[in-house]
């Protein structure tokens, strides 16, 4: 049995008062006004999040079908969507700005605000690096076109570095954190449970985190012609409620969602928690807003600046506000 680890109190409290969150759980998803018993979407999940999320929120209860399709990074689910074999999925901002420069057939509905604490360089313990600018001429891994290929590049231009001034080694997540545990790579930008591992297995040091370098900003991708279609359109949009609703319930019901979490994922219910009380903020989903649209912009212009793309990318055909009233939030 996993042992049940203490929770930081006063913060997740004053999370659910916040949200309105009870103790009990949360308020069950209206009924949407159209029969959608004849609907199932095509949803893209990676392993431990929005399934389990769902049921151990309460939110699970459809009045449609949802049949899950676990692809583990944001260009499956583009991809996936693109051949129109997924109705809706997600991921980070990169991914998007690729289908922007190759007009992919694809939307961005919505947006999740995640941990960016758990976006971090890292260093080996037994490293003399201290600092960013100590990654000159060492072997540093990342995950090109993603999360981590963006934030490395954004602090080692503060420290008046380059990609051409360390030895970049791009990797997946799972081949870094064996090349990191083997002493091949001297520090490492990674994001997610492999982070974690590196730092509880191997005793990784963080040297800065996504804080102030990533937006925090984590696109819901969608299906043009899910959009098009007037019930799988409301089907989507009770699915984004569901959604919204069970990412308030985290922040004042974590342990519950770690526990399903774990055992979808076989990640400790400690490390969870761990890395849920280290985050920079809470979680939550909201609507499209200039601000997203602008900030994902930016992102597409640094990787342009980097040469990580070819040419320019407009971002903005690709977000689409027909659930922005939908999904904004009461006012405080």
């Amino acid at each position: 049995m996993t042992p049940d680890f203490p929770l930081d109190r006063r913060r997740l409290l004053q999370a659910a008062a916040a949200w309105g969150v009870a103790a009990s759980g949360v308020a069950q998803a209206a009924a949407p006004s159209r029969d959608l018993s004849g609907v199932t979407l095509r949803v893209g999940t990676y392993k431990g999040l929005w399934r389990p999320l769902l049921t151990a929120s309460g939110q699970a209860d459809t009045p449609y079908k949802i049949d899950w399709r676990e692809l583990n990074n944001g260009v499956l689910h583009i991809e996936a969507i693109n051949g129109d074999a997924l109705d809706l999925g997600s991921g980070s901002e990169i991914p998007p700005v690729f289908a922007a420069r190759q007009k992919s057939s694809v939307r961005l509905v919505a947006v999740t605000h995640e941990d960016l604490n758990n976006q971090a360089t890292l260093a080996r313990k037994d490293s003399a690096i201290r600092s960013i600018v100590d990654l000159k001429g060492k072997r540093v891994g990342y995950v090109r076109a993603t999360t981590s290929h963006y934030y490395l590049a954004k602090q080692l231009a503060e420290a008046g570095l380059s990609f051409a001034d360390i030895q970049p080694v791009s990797l997946t997540p799972a081949d870094g954190l064996s090349a990191f545990a083997r002493g091949d790579l001297d520090a490492w930008a990674i994001y997610g449970y492999n982070g974690q591992l590196a730092r509880t297995q191997y005793g990784a040091r963080t040297l800065k985190t996504g804080v102030g370098y990533l937006s925090g900003n984590f696109p819901i991708y969608a299906n043009p012609r899910a959009l098009d279609d007037t019930l799988r359109r409301a089907a989507l949009g009770d699915l984004l409620q569901r959604l919204q609703r069970a990412f308030a319930w985290i922040n004042g019901n974590f342990l519950a969602y770690a526990r399903a979490q774990s055992a979808e994922t076989r990640v400790p219910v400690g490390d969870l928690v761990e890395l849920f009380n280290g985050r920079s903020g809470d979680y939550s989903l909201g609507p499209v807003t200039d601000a997203v649209v602008r900030s994902h912009q930016d992102v597409a212009d640094t990787f342009q600046k980097i040469g990580v793309l070819d040419g320019p990318a407009d971002v903005k055909p690709l977000w689409d506000r027909r659930f922005e009233n939908l999904l904004r939030l009461p006012a405080a």
